[in-house]
């Protein structure tokens, strides 16, 4: 099957089957998402979810962030992954928005990789889902369903994935192909024991014909 047939088809089941797709983040503004995109690094977002409503109370805004210190934070995000290097990034993020951006989280992906904690999948993240851009995020889940399915191909980073996931979905697509294949990848197409069983993918995903229909 031709690259672009299977992207054709990939997006016609999506359309059909998961028509509204969508971060599983809980925030209100692009301050806090940016905070808990930073915190759901190796963590889940329902950890996530549980640490931000009272991170918030705490510190509404980022100038109130900006006044903490990393242990303050600290306190906060304890029960996430490796909650000392975020605290130390969630501080040095808000101190820079404050003195550098104005407090306003940027738009553009080559200013949100200056802030601390955030490399390119967050910086696509906040530009796709806050500004509605067309960036595509590749984490772990985009990684993995895209080499599974077939749509990237010998792609051994990150970035070689995001560069070939662009160039075949629609520009216009991008926002919600992103949240697509986290979604499959997170509830069905798992790391150890992806549920084929189950998917409506099987009949052009690569991974199923070479692994599981023998």
């Amino acid at each position: 099957m031709q690259k672009k047939e299977r992207f054709q088809k990939v997006i016609a089941y999506f359309k059909e089957n998961m028509p509204v797709a969508e971060t599983e983040l809980g925030y209100t503004n692009p301050y806090e998402l940016l905070v808990a995109v930073i915190l759901s690094a190796q963590c889940t977002d329902k950890r996530v979810n549980q640490i931000t409503p009272p991170l918030f109370i705490k510190y509404p805004d980022v100038y109130a962030m900006a006044l903490a210190t990393t242990d303050d934070i600290f306190e906060f995000i304890r029960s996430c992954s490796y909650p000392n290097n975020k605290a130390k990034h969630l501080a040095g993020m808000a101190n820079m928005l404050v003195n550098d951006f104005g407090g306003n989280v940027p738009e553009d992906i080559m200013d949100l990789q200056k802030l601390p904690g955030v490399g390119r999948k967050t910086a696509n993240v906040i530009t796709s889902v806050v500004f509605d851009k067309p960036a595509m995020a590749v984490d772990t889940h985009v990684y993995r369903v895209a080499a599974r399915i077939g749509l990237s191909t010998n792609s051994k980073t990150p970035l070689e994935t995001e560069k070939q996931l662009v160039k075949y979905f629609p520009e216009e697509l991008l926002p919600i192909a992103h949240h697509w294949l986290i979604l499959h990848g997170r509830y069905v197409c798992i790391a150890r024991k992806p549920k084929c069983n189950v998917c409506g993918l099987t009949d052009l995903c690569a991974y199923y014909k070479k692994t599981i229909k023998q």
